[in-house]
């Protein structure tokens, strides 16, 4: 099995600025060389709003935007867009490949603080998607609290990837959730966050992360801008497996 070659780009969104964002996406994807992934946070073109209107279409400029830049890089991008169809409104995860065909995960759990479940519509199956080898599962933020539905079952995942819009005030449990759910999956996890304040001046403080197998954090960034490229070991995975066969005497 290959190696994994990943992108993360954590950085501070333009509330509710489309242009503004895809161009500071447009200038810091092309920095990056030589991945097979790039991961960008959640509602990465307005921020974590409730405005819908500001919602895309499948066949609208971002998902268009998404394919272009895919295409270009010759690699996966992910992130999560607002999405309108027909009536409905959804946080939807888009697994953007190369050749323009794509997968999609809409949001499952949706976070009632900030009335989330009043404007988006909540998605009702999990998306795994495989890479060069690897079974990926992609959730999104708030699916991070509720480890049920994040449970390594058979096809098992090799990647559990959160991408996310989650304020600084709860990093904690950002944190600690992220190496949680590393070390009862015997997964690779990781979580890509934002940065800075959004419309309602809450401080994201980034706090994007990769945790090995075993729960160790191979990567932190807080609070700073950063792309991190780096390299899964898909033969470390799979000792760590061998000699920890814990998934296999899971309810």
């Amino acid at each position: 099995m290959q190696d994994l070659r990943i992108a993360l780009i954590q950085t501070n969104l333009h509330w509710e600025n489309i242009p503004e964002n895809l161009n500071a996406f447009d200038r810091k994807i092309e920095t990056i060389e030589a991945v097979d992934l790039i991961i960008l946070p959640e509602m990465f073109i307005t921020g974590f709003s409730m405005n819908t209107s500001l919602a895309e279409t499948m066949d609208g400029g971002a998902v268009d935007w998404m394919r272009k830049k895919a295409s270009e890089k010759n690699c996966v991008l992910t992130g999560s867009l607002m999405i309108q169809e027909n009536e409905n409104f959804y946080n939807r995860l888009i697994w953007m490949r190369a050749d323009g065909t794509f997968e999609t995960y809409d949001k499952r759990h949706l976070f009632s603080l900030s009335k989330e479940p009043e404007i988006f519509t909540a998605g009702e199956n999990r998306l795994q998607v495989n890479l060069k080898g690897w079974e990926i599962c992609l959730l999104i933020c708030y699916d991070l609290r509720f480890p049920v539905w994040s449970r390594n079952r058979m096809p098992y995942y090799d990647v559990l990837l959160y991408i996310a819009n989650w304020p600084e005030r709860r990093n904690m449990a950002w944190k600690t959730l992220l190496q949680a759910r590393a070390i009862e999956n015997l997964s690779y996890v990781i979580g890509v966050n934002r940065t800075g304040n959004d419309g309602a001046a809450v401080y994201h403080s980034g706090d994007s992360m990769v945790v090995d197998t075993l729960g160790n954090v191979v990567y932190h960034q807080t609070d700073d801008e950063a792309i991190y490229t780096f390299t899964l070991n898909y033969e470390e995975l799979q000792k760590t497996r061998s000699q920890l066969p814990f998934l296999k005497d899971a309810d």
